[in-house]
């Protein structure tokens, strides 16, 4: 199923799941973050209670290599502080935007640990996930860079595809990227 002409307000819950389901067997064929590395990342964080500056520096290397020797910038105390905070915090701005209070951790690396963490409520989001919720009438404008509250804008609509689907959000994070990874015309940036 193709999302190019597809309105979110078109689609009923059938069609969503198939879109959903279709582009989330395609994640394999990109180069988006492994699933089973980011569970196995939320297994240690979950048993740990926080996660390491090496285990943050794996989460950004798997995310994006080229910005992941930032994350050595941070003390070690800092990293496990702030992913400890990160678990009790309310709300999905404050949750972020603590996260990206660490050196090498933007939006969607950011997002990455949350999405570790939770997958039930939180994905992994960048540039093809914007352009994906954009295509299906989510989102009014394309954007390349993101920051907490881009964050939370795309994961409202995250989390109503996953509820109208049943599919976990982070599934329909990896979906929205694969999708947007098959259609896209051009270059990322």
């Amino acid at each position: 199923m193709d999302a190019a002409d597809l309105d979110s307000a078109d689609l009923d819950s059938a069609d969503l799941d198939a879109f959903v389901s279709e582009h989330l067997d395609r994640y394999a064929e990109t180069q988006g973050v492994l699933p089973e590395r980011l569970d196995e990342f939320g297994e240690t964080y979950r048993s740990q209670g926080y996660l390491t500056r090496d285990q943050l520096y794996e989460i950004a290397y798997e995310s994006s290599t080229r910005s992941a020797y930032h994350v050595e910038k941070n003390p070690e105390a800092r990293c496990r502080e702030v992913t400890r905070n990160a678990r009790t915090v309310d709300g999905d701005f404050s949750a972020i935007q603590l996260i990206t209070g660490l050196s090498g951790f933007k939006a969607p690396t950011a997002s990455c640990v949350l999405a570790a963490l939770d997958g039930d409520r939180h994905a992994v989001v960048d540039t093809r996930v914007w352009a994906s919720l954009e295509r299906l009438g989510y989102l009014d404008r394309r954007k390349e860079s993101f920051d907490a509250a881009d964050y939370v804008a795309m994961i409202g609509p995250i989390r109503e595809i996953a509820d109208r689907t049943g599919h976990r959000a982070v599934d329909v994070g990896y979906a929205l990227f694969a999708h947007d990874d098959r259609v896209r015309e051009g270059t990322l940036h």
